[in-house]
């Protein structure tokens, strides 16, 4: 846990797992509803292959500035220049915002948005953002739980779910209060000052809480932006997809290895890989997805 505001409340939690040496690891940001740990399917998986992941829990901040801050600092504290970054719906928004807010100095060297979005107001909510602060904690549990799918679900999906409202109920009225309205205050992304930063869009085909209009926005704010699709996952495919999210990772990521930015060791990138990874630099193809 670490405090890098002048506000002692303040404490981010976070696992650093996998190589020290490595200057540009993946961080991944939670959505509302979800902690450090509910992206404990990639870090065990990544690490074991040689990456050096992050996984935080934000503090509670009430504006975007104010994260966007507060990150930075965090970042500086950990003495990292350059990140990748992961965001879940949520942490993909903010992952975004970052990147915006240190566009004259960049921090963030790539975005792998799952399930995210680029303007708030889809949700329909910015008039009450601001209200959130007000409500007791078991009504915004609620409006948290009205987003999960509901129905018959396969036996990963069902147990994904529980997992995230096992988290849900370990989040305090404060920290959902902020959450919910980081989620709803009104604002949107401004791509020309992220232009030139890789993505991975990541989005599944079934029921999540993202409306089509808002992939269909994703899409067209990032026309170069690589596409992961996953069939199935619901709101929480890194849960109850992981091996298909930690591919996409993995294909995320291979166009940094042997750079300055590589987010794995590289004794652990076997020297075909590195070839193959030159070839297509060279030739513009992207590596084939499988």
């Amino acid at each position: 846990q670490i405090i890098v505001d002048d506000d002692d409340s303040k404490v981010w939690s976070l696992y650093d797992a996998g190589p020290r040496s490595i200057r540009c690891p993946l961080i991944f940001l939670p959505p509302v509803s979800g902690t450090a740990d509910v992206f404990f399917q990639q870090v065990l998986a990544l690490t074991g292959w040689g990456y050096r992941v992050i996984a935080l829990q934000y503090p509670v901040y009430w504006d975007h500035l104010e994260f966007c801050d507060g990150f930075r600092k965090l970042l500086d504290h950990l003495q990292l220049d350059k990140v990748h970054l992961f965001g879940a719906s949520l942490g993909g928004f903010l992952a975004q915002k970052f990147a915006e807010y240190t566009h004259k100095s960049p921090r963030v060297q790539s975005l792998i948005l799952c399930n995210s979005f680029s303007d708030t107001s889809i949700f329909n909510q910015t008039w009450t953002a601001n209200s959130f602060w007000l409500l007791p904690a078991f009504m915004l549990k609620k409006i948290v739980l009205g987003n999960f799918a509901s129905g018959p679900l396969d036996p990963e999906m069902a147990d994904g779910i529980d997992f995230m409202v096992d988290r849900l109920e370990s989040l305090g009225q404060s920290e959902l209060a902020s959450r919910l309205t980081l989620n709803c205050q009104n604002s949107y992304v401004e791509p020309h000052k992220i232009r030139d930063i890789p993505v991975t869009i990541m989005d599944v085909f079934d029921q999540s809480a993202l409306s089509t209009e808002a992939k269909e926005e994703m899409y067209k704010l990032y026309p170069n932006a690589r596409r992961a699709h996953l069939k199935t996952g619901g709101n929480f495919p890194y849960l109850c997809r992981s091996a298909e999210v930690n591919l996409y990772i993995q294909i995320h990521l291979l166009q940094f290895h042997g750079t300055r930015y590589a987010a794995i060791d590289p004794s652990m990138v076997s020297a075909e890989e590195l070839e193959v990874q030159k070839i297509s630099l060279h030739t513009g193809d992207e590596p084939e997805e499988p």
